[in-house]
């Protein structure tokens, strides 16, 4: 037996209404997704730490999230996980026509890409699924910054955007004074609002920077908690809490442990 089919005989089992687990038997997609969710972000953890043993598990981990919707999927005479790798299979072998194919593609990244999307258009296309906006195929349950970075990029395609990050951070200063007058009249619904038209725009000057606005929020905070730790451990050691300290005494504090991390 293969290590895949032992591991689906492991999820069958689990799932059997006479001998599984009540709690894997009790799931369904809806309540699966959660996990689904944390199990890539985990990977992505990970990669980031560059731990490479604890990406193999955690690569696993989301490798158990497929088995199980397709086990769930199977029961209910949907598909199977076989069908699964074969629509994988297909839609692989389709999009890169250029490799497996006999068509001339644009061998640039560029050029790839745009092949790609027009594959992609193609297969909504046979599917009944009329392309009517630039920005379909962007789900509505990505992380708020991956959205934002996504439905930026394709309205960019059409040419919708910032020539380059010059010329965002104007926006930034101006999306900034409308939150700073929000704040001034005491709207919570506009400074919501403003709020979110700031993080918008930073996301805007992240893409043209270049840089994923999501990994250098997630290495902000992990700056952050490293310091956070830090000025834990130098109160302790002073026998002091920091819920007990003044705002000077934290300030003092967070500067040391900057400067301490620093070297």
């Amino acid at each position: 037996m293969s290590a895949i089919d032992e591991l689906l005989t492991i999820m069958a089992t689990l799932r059997d209404p006479q001998r599984g687990c009540a709690w894997d038997l009790q799931q369904s997609f809806d309540t699966i997704v959660p996990y689904t969710i944390e199990e890539a972000f985990e990977v992505a953890d990970a990669v980031a730490a560059r731990d490479w043993p604890e990406f193999r598990e955690e690569l696993g981990d989301l490798l158990l999230q497929v088995v199980f919707h397709a086990r769930m999927a199977e029961e209910q005479g949907l598909f199977d996980f076989r069908d699964v790798v074969q629509v994988l299979n297909e839609k692989l072998v389709r999009r890169h026509p250029h490799v497996f194919g006999e068509q001339e593609v644009d061998s640039s990244i560029d050029g790839i890409k745009q092949a790609w999307e027009q594959i992609k258009a193609d297969e909504r296309a046979r599917k009944g699924r009329d392309h009517a906006s630039a920005l379909d195929g962007v789900p509505s349950g990505l992380p708020a910054l991956q959205q934002a970075t996504k439905l930026q990029k394709k309205a960019a395609k059409v040419g919708f955007d910032w020539p380059d990050a010059a010329a965002v951070l104007p926006q930034v200063d101006a999306e900034l004074a409308e939150l700073r007058e929000a704040l001034a009249a005491g709207d919570m619904a506009h400074v919501e609002e403003e709020l979110g038209d700031v993080l918008f725009t930073l996301v805007n000057l992240s893409r043209h920077l270049k840089r994923d606005p999501d990994l250098a929020l997630r290495r902000a905070s992990e700056k952050f908690r490293h310091r956070f730790v830090e000025m834990e451990q130098l109160a302790g050691g002073r026998g002091q809490s920091l819920a007990g300290l003044e705002e000077a005494a934290l300030e003092a504090l967070w500067q040391e442990a900057k400067s301490r991390l620093a070297k």
